[in-house]
């Protein structure tokens, strides 16, 4: 039974809304990384890059989610809940649909875990979260051997693009930085030779 022509306005939002959220975590991810490098001292742009990625990240992730349930009206695929839901359980290329089901529940619990982030600790959070870039190689993954737009040059470079600057970023964390020296305190100079002593 061949798909009805209204079927395909779930593969186009499938398609669509995946684009959408790897490049909406692709910008919080390079953010976020921004960030941590210290590379923006400039008053008041800390706080601004830390909005930016959060909103970033929330819309990501409900791209992700429009994502799974838009393919669930998919004819051709027909996944199921399990083939969304369930790494390996698709039929159709199972390592990379895998990728992109296992990145999408790290994108959400290590993004989401921001939320509770008082009560784990901030130390302890700010180390589990910097695992969110694994979830966003995953989906990297995802995208180039799954998605069905992979072959088209200008995806293949949005996708890609992104890689070489967070990379950048990430071993900019781990160069150390110039100590600034110390100045060292005014010496005192001696009062002229024949001069009234002060009073105070």
């Amino acid at each position: 039974m061949n798909p009805h022509p209204s079927d395909h306005i779930w593969w186009l939002a499938g398609r669509a809304s995946g684009i959408v959220a790897l490049l909406l975590i692709s910008a919080s991810v390079l953010i976020g990384l921004a960030m941590a490098s210290k590379l923006f001292r400039r008053p008041g742009l800390p706080r601004v890059l830390s909005a930016l990625h959060e909103q970033l990240a929330v819309a990501g992730l409900i791209a992700i989610g429009a994502h799974g349930v838009t393919l669930l009206g998919d004819a051709y695929l027909h996944p199921g809940l399990a083939g969304i839901a369930i790494p390996f359980t698709i039929g159709y290329r199972p390592g990379f649909v895998a990728a992109g089901i296992v990145g999408g529940y790290l994108a959400a619990a290590l993004g989401l875990s921001y939320y509770a982030r008082r009560r784990i600790g901030s130390k302890r959070w700010r180390n589990v979260h910097r695992y969110i870039v694994a979830a966003w190689l995953l989906s990297v993954v995802h995208t180039l051997g799954a998605g069905t737009d992979a072959a088209i040059p200008a995806v293949r470079w949005a996708v890609l693009a992104p890689i070489v600057p967070a990379v950048a970023l990430f071993a900019a964390r781990w160069v150390p930085r110039p100590r600034r020296p110390v100045a060292a305190p005014p010496r005192a100079v001696p009062p002229p030779v024949g001069a009234a002593p002060d009073p105070s």
